[in-house]
């Protein structure tokens, strides 16, 4: 059996994020939606329960960061073009997101990111499924990392 992921974001509209991510192409698992959460769907396993900030602070004793002012992570994820990447980022700037970095074309390896209503930071990548030419890192640079 596969391992599964859950990442938890804290949002503080519940039905905006459900809008937003649709209008991105993704869906839900209704089995895993209230009032509180939703289960959104990535593949058969990955998901991202996006949680109200009120319930997802009974799962911790911390603070819960603002992403609208500070970085908590950066979810990245993977699509079959870099027109794909391009295109997912202007569907989610329609769909009310928020530029974040500028793109990064390393020729086999291209991503641009963006910010959900909630300030979540996001790179939509691609990668050449070839990798890297010889000798480059998936970085992009031609020494080794020891150097």
């Amino acid at each position: 059996m596969a391992t599964q992921i859950y990442l938890n974001l804290p949002v503080k509209d519940l039905k905006r994020s459900v809008d937003f991510f649709t209008a991105l192409g993704f869906s839900f698992n209704p089995d895993y939606t209230d009032e509180n959460a939703t289960c959104m769907i990535i593949n058969d396993n990955a998901f991202v329960m996006l949680l109200v900030e009120g319930f997802f602070k009974t799962f911790t004793h911390k603070d819960v960061a603002d992403a609208a002012g500070s970085t908590e992570a950066i979810m990245a994820y993977s699509v079959d073009s870099k027109e794909a990447v391009d295109e997912t980022v202007r569907k989610a700037l329609a769909a009310g997101g928020t530029p974040s970095q500028e793109v990064q074309d390393y020729g086999f390896m291209y991503s641009h990111s963006f910010q959900d209503p909630d300030g979540h930071l996001w790179e939509v990548m691609w990668m050449d499924p070839a990798g890297p030419p010889a000798g480059e890192t998936p970085a992009g640079s031609t020494e080794s990392p020891a150097n």
